[in-house]
């Protein structure tokens, strides 16, 4: 990681540490950097989701733009993968997206695509963050050399018919989708209202403010609750950009990214669809998608958390299927980066064919108790220090041989926000817990300490 990008391009409080300046700045940088050898001017297309600071940045980041000679199509509101896929289908040469994700509303972010519709290479954007951090003003154009801006509202449609068209039709399922008041809100109902879905929709109201409160795939309390008192058959659930969904089932439960992989491996397998007869997961995948792995005799890889690593390891392996527990599912056959509403298509093409409940799919995959708590940090030099302590070490061993081939821990950084993930698998819960809360008090001694 850079001093601007994280795991996920460019995060920050809006007005704080990103500000209308910065958006500016990373807009002049971009156009710097995709300048053609064949002199034509570089298109870039740009989304954004529903938080208040969205349109400021985004009017900064076209200033930018176009201040250097990159001509840019406005998308609107629009998903994350929308801009991906765009990307391509556009021939542009690169793609932004104004999105903090799951983040709460006050965040904000600034993510690239490649041409390629894949995110920006370490080198491209070390080149772009170079630029940026440099002394002085970067240099602009002038006259009939100035970018123009351009409409694009109307190739929403275009992204729409290309998922609608990965699904064979669907049965007429009753579904209630939560939309977390961000981007799906502008394209849930025009997506699913093209099948014969008995579907409500949630959380469909932004207000510039309300995007992710207590609602979407970080918090599924409602959508639970409305699946139980409505009778539905499922329950989907999307985050603010939309590039996630978890489910939950009839009951109410909570079918995770773990789950849904899994089902949709197995689904592919029978269809003879899964190349190298495996799919990527992370680090953060609960053990009992292991042993579903290896009970179904499929190779089961583990990325380091992140889209970006998943990717990575899915092209190398040749592998058209990977994601993260959080909800963030690649179909590669489909898409370049994860799609939450692509993701729900695709279990729901499969809870229909199947026949089954949705809590009897997603009940193959026997969960061990997993508890995770995030340590707030002060800088990333905080984050390195407090994991490379020998005091946290020493704790990180016992617990290791107190669980003793009952589970396992794992502590790591957060790419995306100023925080330390801290987690335990057990056998049972308490053990979970008591792993947890033991590690959580060291690493908040290892803060004290440092701060002395």
């Amino acid at each position: 990681m850079g001093k601007l990008f994280g795991t996920d391009g460019i995060r920050g409080v809006a007005n704080e540490t990103l500000t209308c300046r910065l958006a500016y700045r990373v807009g002049q940088a971009a156009a710097i950097s995709l300048e053609r050898a064949d002199g034509k001017r570089p298109k870039v297309v740009i989304g954004k989701d529903t938080r208040i600071s969205s349109d400021m940045l985004e009017a900064a980041l076209l200033a930018g733009l176009t201040a250097s000679g990159c001509d840019a199509v406005r998308l609107g509101v629009i998903p994350t993968p929308a801009v991906a896929y765009l990307t391509v289908h556009e021939q542009a040469d690169a793609g932004i997206v104004i999105s903090a994700s799951h983040n709460p509303f006050e965040h904000n972010g600034i993510k690239m695509f490649s041409a390629q519709g894949f995110k920006l290479s370490d080198e491209l954007e070390a080149e772009i963050e170079a630029l940026i951090l440099q002394k002085g003003e970067l240099p602009a154009r002038t006259h009939g050399e100035i970018g123009r801006i351009y409409d694009g509202a109307q190739l929403m449609d275009v992204y729409l018919d290309h998922l609608a068209s990965t699904v064979d039709g669907l049965q007429p399922i009753k579904v209630v989708f939560d939309c977390a008041n961000g981007a799906a809100s502008a394209t849930a109902k025009k997506l699913f209202s093209r099948f014969p879905l008995q579907a409500e929709y949630l959380s469909v109201s932004p207000d510039g403010v309300n995007i992710n409160e207590n609602c979407g795939s970080t918090h599924l309390e409602r959508l639970s609750r409305a699946v139980r008192e409505g009778g539905f058959q499922l329950g989907l659930a999307f985050d603010g950009d939309a590039d996630r969904c978890l489910a939950v089932d009839e009951n109410g439960c909570e079918i995770d990214g773990d789950q849904i992989m899994a089902v949709c491996a197995e689904y592919l397998t029978a269809q003879g669809k899964l190349q190298s007869e495996g799919f990527v997961a992370t680090v953060m995948s609960n053990l009992g998608l292991h042993k579903f792995c290896e009970a179904q005799h499929l190779k089961l890889l583990c990325a380091a958390v992140g889209d970006r690593n998943v990717l990575e390891l899915m092209q190398k392996e040749h592998m058209v299927l990977g994601g993260e527990q959080s909800g963030h599912i690649i179909f590669l056959e489909h898409m370049t980066t994860g799609d939450g509403q692509l993701a729900a298509l695709q279990f729901l093409s499969i809870l229909g064919r199947s026949g089954k409940k949705a809590s009897e799919l997603a009940g193959q995959i026997t969960h061990y108790p997993q508890v995770l708590k995030n340590v707030k940090v002060g800088s990333n030099e905080e984050k390195t220090a407090v994991l490379n302590s020998a005091e946290l070490a020493q704790t990180v061993a016992r617990e290791e041989e107190k669980l003793s081939g009952r589970g396992r821990i794992l502590l790591r950084a957060s790419g995306t926000e100023p925080l330390i993930r801290v987690m335990a698998e057990a056998d049972t819960q308490d053990l979970a817990e008591s792993v947890v809360k033991t590690l959580v008090e060291a690493v908040e001694n290892v803060q004290k300490i440092l701060k002395k």
